[in-house]
C-alpha cells in the first residue's frame, strides 16, 4: 500500500555513504537479529518513500534533500514494470522513467536507497504496476505458482538487477541500494491461493537471491519469506511484528501515515502524535519535519539500541519503562503511557516524569527526556492557492464527434465485449453503439410516458447518448465499481442509434486475480416501457469504437492541436455540454513557486500540458464524517477525516519544467460539462510557523 500521502518508515539498523578520495569503498551487507549489519557495523535506519514517476527529473533533489533534513537516511521507491516494459522485451527509462538517473541522485545526496522491484507494486498504480500485455500472454496467470507469469517476472527483475550492476549501484559495489524487495504484501494472497502461493513465494525468493545482488532481500508482509529473505511488517503500528526466524531483524517497510484518497472521498490524515507513537513503540521493542525532532531522538538512542535488548519495568497500570542498557554503561530508555484519556506522573531512576495520554517519552541516556510524541513540534503551515499574473488566453472550442461513430468503428460483434479485452489500456474510453428500430405506432409517440433504458456496467463510469443527445450518466466507486444507469430516453419512429461510452478511471491495482476482472459495459441493456414490455439489447450487434475523436488526431499535443476547427464560443452559446475538447495558451509565470491549475468549475475529464498529461481530474464532492479528531487511541482510517463537502481535488500540479516562457498550450476534454472560462492558474505559498502540538 502507497500513496503520495502515505510517507514510510524502514526502522532497521544500518549505515552511512563511506568515500576515501575519490573511490567508494565496497560494503558488505549482512544481518543479524538486532540489525543490518555494514561491515559488521550496526545502525538505525529511517527511510521514506520517493517514487521516481510521480514527479519530475528536475524535481528529484530536491525533494531528496528534504528528506535528508527532514532525518531520513535511504529512500525507497518501488519499480514500475509497466511504464518500463512497454510490449514485451520494448523498454523505456527516459524522463520521469529514468531509475539509474533517480538512483544516482540519491547517492549524490548521501543517501541510501531500498529498490522495492516487486515487480508487482500495489501503489495505487494502474494494474499495480503488471503491463497490461502480460493479461494476454497465453496461459498467463498473476501472482501465482505459473510458468508463464514467472518467466516475465524473472526477465523483467533480471533487466533491473542487470541495469543497477552495470551502473555499480548496489552497495556491495560501492552503491547506495542497501536493501531490494521481491513480491509486495503477498501474505494474504499466499495464504488464499494454498500451496501454488507458497511454491510462488519459495520460487521468487530463490530467484531474487540467485540475482547475486550482494545486498539482502526483502519481502514485506509476507510471514513465510524463505531464507535468506527478511519478512516486513507494514501497517499503522508494527510493535508487536516478529521476523519469522530468530536471527533476522525486525524491518517496518512502510508506517502508514494516513491513508489514500478516492474521487468522491475525504482525506484521511493521521495525527502526528499517533504517527510519533507507533514508531516510538516499535523502537522500545516521517513526514519530512514533523518527525525531524523523532528521528534525532532516535539516533541518539542509536548505539544502547543495537547492542542490548530491552528490559521492561511496570510503571503504572498502563505504564512501562523499557530500557535498553549495554555493558559499556550506554543506556537508553523508553517510557510509555497507554491510557487512552488519562495522563500519568511516573517515577524512573528516582525522577518524575509527566506522559500526557497515548504517548512515549525517549531519554536517551536514561535521565534526559529529549521527546514525547504528544507533544511533537511541527511546522504548522498555511497553504495559499493565489492567482498568477500570467491570464489563460481565449478559449476554444471543439465538439466531439458523435455523428460516424458507428461508420468509423472496426469492430462488430453479437453482444456485449469486455471493455479492456477491446481497448487493451491504451484509451480509458470505448464506445458501444447499436440500433433499435421503433414502430410508429408506440404510446410514447401519441402522448404516453416515456420509454427509459436501463444500462448494468462493471464500472466505472457509462455516459449515455441516444440519437446524439445526451440522455445521463452513471458512476462508480472504488468500493462498488459496477453501476447501472436508468432514466428516460427520447426515442422516435424508424431507428434509433444508441451510443454507450463507457469509461474506466485506472484499472484495479489489489486483489486476488484482479487480472480477470470484468470491465466496461457487461449488460443486460434493456429498453422498458415499450407497448410489448422490455426490449433486451444485450445481444444485438454491437459496433465499437476505441477511444475519441479528439485522441485519434492527437488534439493534446502542439503538433496535432490544428488538426481540426476550433470555435470562441461562450458558456452561454455551446451546442453541447458534453464530450467537449478545450484548449488555450498562457505564458509561464515568474518565480519559483509550484504552479497547479484549478479545476473546480469543471466536471469530469482529463487535463494536458504541451502534450503532458497532468491526470484525470474529477470535481466529486467528498462524503464522509469529518468531526473532531483525537490523536489518542488506535488509528483507523474513518477516525479523522478532512474535507467533507468539498471537492476531493481541485488543484492538480503543473511542473514548471513542462513550461516554456511564452505560449504553452492547455488542452481538457471535459465529459459532463464545466466552465472552461473559470479555470485558472494558480501558485502555491505557504507561511510556515513551529509550534509545540499535544492534546
Amino acid at each position: 500500500m502507497d500513496t503520495n500521502s502515505v510517507s514510510k518508515l524502514l526502522l532497521v539498523i544500518s549505515l552511512t555513504v563511506l568515500f576515501v578520495g575519490s573511490e567508494l569503498i565496497h560494503c558488505n551487507v549482512t544481518y543479524d537479529r538486532k540489525a543490518l549489519l555494514i561491515n559488521g557495523q550496526r545502525r538505525v535506519l529511517i527511510s521514506g518513500s520517493i517514487h521516481y514517476p510521480r514527479s519530475t527529473p528536475e524535481m528529484w533533489e530536491d525533494l531528496i534533500r528534504k528528506a535528508k533534513h527532514g532525518g531520513l537516511d535511504v529512500i525507497d521507491t518501488y519499480v514500475f514494470w509497466d511504464v518500463h516494459e512497454l510490449s514485451p522485451g520494448n523498454y523505456n527509462f527516459e524522463g520521469r522513467y529514468d531509475l539509474v538517473g533517480f538512483i544516482k541522485t540519491v547517492q549524490k545526496v548521501g543517501l541510501y536507497a531500498n529498490l522495492r522491484i516487486g515487480p508487482y507494486v500495489c501503489a495505487e498504480w494502474n494494474f499495480g504496476g503488471i503491463p497490461v500485455w502480460l493479461k494476454y500472454v497465453p496461459g498467463i496467470s498473476f501472482r501465482t505458482d505459473n510458468g508463464p507469469f514467472k518467466a516475465a517476472m524473472q526477465g523483467f527483475t533480471e533487466k533491473i538487477v542487470q541495469m543497477m550492476k552495470s551502473e555499480k549501484l548496489f552497495q556491495s559495489q560501492g552503491g547506495p541500494i542497501i536493501l531490494s524487495q521481491i513480491e509486495n504484501e503477498y501474505g494474504p494472497e499466499s495464504r488464499a491461493m494454498g500451496a501454488a502461493g507458497h511454491a510462488y513465494v519459495k520460487w521468487a525468493a530463490s530467484m531474487a537471491v540467485g540475482l547475486g545482488t550482494g545486498v539482502p532481500w526483502v519481502m514485506c508482509k509476507e510471514n513465510d519469506a524463505p531464507d535468506p529473505v527478511i519478512n516486513s511488517c507494514n501497517g499503522f503500528y508494527c510493535d508487536d511484528f516478529s521476523p519469522n526466524k530468530p536471527y533476522k531483524p525486525s524491518m517496518w517497510t512502510e508506517s502508514w501515515s494516513g491513508w489514500f484518497t478516492e474521487f468522491g472521498g475525504p482525506m484521511h490524515q493521521r495525527p502526528v502524535q499517533d504517527l510519533a507513537f507507533a514508531v516510538a513503540r516499535l523502537i522500545r521493542q516521517p513526514k519530512y519535519s514533523h518527525l525531524k525532532d523523532l528521528h534525532k531522538a532516535i539516533k541518539r538512542c542509536e548505539h544502547a539500541l543495537v547492542s542490548s535488548d530491552p528490559t521492561v519495568t511496570s510503571l503504572g497500570t498502563f505504564q512501562q519503562a523499557h530500557v535498553f542498557s549495554s555493558g559499556t554503561g550506554v543506556c537508553a530508555a523508553f517510557l510509555a503511557n497507554y491510557h487512552v484519556q488519562s495522563a500519568a506522573t511516573v517515577t524512573f531512576n528516582n525522577r518524575h516524569y509527566d506522559l500526557p495520554p497515548w504517548s512515549i517519552s525517549i531519554l536517551p541516556d536514561c535521565r534526559t527526556d529529549v521527546f514525547n510524541t504528544a507533544k511533537v513540534r511541527v511546522q504548522t503551515s498555511q497553504v495559499k492557492m493565489l492567482p498568477v499574473h500570467s491570464k489563460l488566453f481565449s478559449w476554444e472550442t471543439y465538439d466531439e464527434d458523435l455523428s460516424s461513430l458507428a461508420e468509423s468503428s472496426r469492430i462488430t460483434a453479437p453482444g456485449l465485449l469486455e471493455q479492456l479485452n477491446v481497448t487493451r489500456d491504451t484509451s480509458d474510453y470505448l464506445w458501444y453503439i447499436t440500433s433499435v428500430d421503433i414502430s410508429s405506432s408506440e404510446s410514447f409517440l401519441h402522448g404516453g410516458h416515456k420509454p427509459s433504458i436501463n444500462v448494468q456496467s462493471a464500472g466505472h463510469a457509462v455516459h449515455v447518448f441516444v440519437n446524439g443527445q445526451f440522455s445521463g450518466s452513471a458512476f462508480g466507486t472504488r468500493e462498488q465499481r459496477s453501476c447501472t444507469f436508468n432514466g428516460p430516453v427520447n426515442l422516435q419512429a424508424g431507428t434509433n442509434k444508441i451510443a454507450l461510452l463507457s469509461v474506466t478511471v485506472g484499472l484495479p491495482n489489489v486483489g486476488r486475480h484482479y487480472e480477470t476482472w470484468s470491465t466496461g459495459i457487461t449488460g443486460p441493456v434493456l429498453l422498458q416501457g415499450l407497448d410489448h414490455g422490455e426490449k433486451d439489447l444485450t445481444w444485438n450487434k454491437w459496433s465499437y469504437k476505441v477511444g475519441l475523436k479528439g485522441e485519434a488526431m492527437n488534439l493534446v499535443s502542439p503538433n496535432g492541436v490544428s488538426s481540426v476547427d476550433w470555435v470562441q464560443e461562450s458558456l452561454a452559446t455551446q451546442r453541447q455540454s458534453q464530450l467537449k475538447w478545450h484548449k488555450a495558451y498562457f505564458n509561464a509565470p515568474e518565480g519559483k513557486e509550484p504552479l497547479a491549475l484549478d479545476l473546480g468549475s469543471m466536471g469530469k475529464g482529463q487535463v494536458w500540458i504541451n502534450g503532458q498529461s497532468i491526470g484525470r481530474y474529477w470535481m466529486a464532492y467528498a462524503k464522509g464524517d469529518c468531526n473532531s479528531c483525537s490523536y489518542s487511541g488506535t488509528f483507523r482510517p474513518v477516525k479523522c477525516q478532512l474535507g467533507c463537502g468539498q471537492p476531493t481535488q481541485q488543484w492538480y500540479h503543473i511542473p514548471r519544467s513542462w513550461l516554456k516562457p511564452t505560449k504553452n498550450l492547455i488542452v481538457v476534454f471535459e465529459e459532463l460539462g464545466g466552465n472552461p472560462w473559470k479555470i485558472s492558474l494558480v501558485k502555491r505559498m505557504v507561511h510556515t510557523a513551529t509550534a509545540a502540538v499535544r492534546e
